[in-house]
């Protein structure tokens, strides 16, 4: 069982910078894969980016490579996404998850444990 918060959202003009923290808050130590989704009004929920919990390596969506970056600190439990040169399509609610499978999918349905969201707004 995995509990995850995210913190950090907000407002911001376009070509600005936002940090997102999730805080996952397990029994054991946390073994799962963590990601980010975000969601849009009347779209569907679109892989951001995630991180291979263990090994430290990062999947991310062809939208966001090159400007988003997820980092992780295995002793807090926590999860970074530093999002740069943020555009007004960028806005959407994000969202932080974790999945146990062991493989990094960029299909939401996979994976187990889910935030409550934070909203990330970027105005033109």
């Amino acid at each position: 069982q995995v509990q995850l918060v995210e913190s950090g959202g907000g407002k911001v003009m376009a070509g600005g910078s936002l940090t997102l923290i999730c805080t996952a808050s397990t029994v054991t130590p946390l073994t799962y894969d963590m990601g980010w989704f975000r969601q849009a009004p009347g779209k569907e929920r679109e892989f951001v980016g995630a991180i291979a919990w263990r090994a430290g390596v990062t999947t991310y969506a062809d939208s966001v490579k090159g400007r988003f970056i997820i980092s992780r600190d295995t002793t807090k439990m926590t999860m970074r996404l530093q999002m740069n040169s943020l555009k007004p399509e960028d806005t959407a609610t994000y969202y932080c998850a974790a999945d146990q499978r062991g493989t990094i999918s960029f299909d939401q349905r996979l994976w187990n444990y889910w935030g409550q969201g934070t909203q990330v707004t970027v105005s033109s």
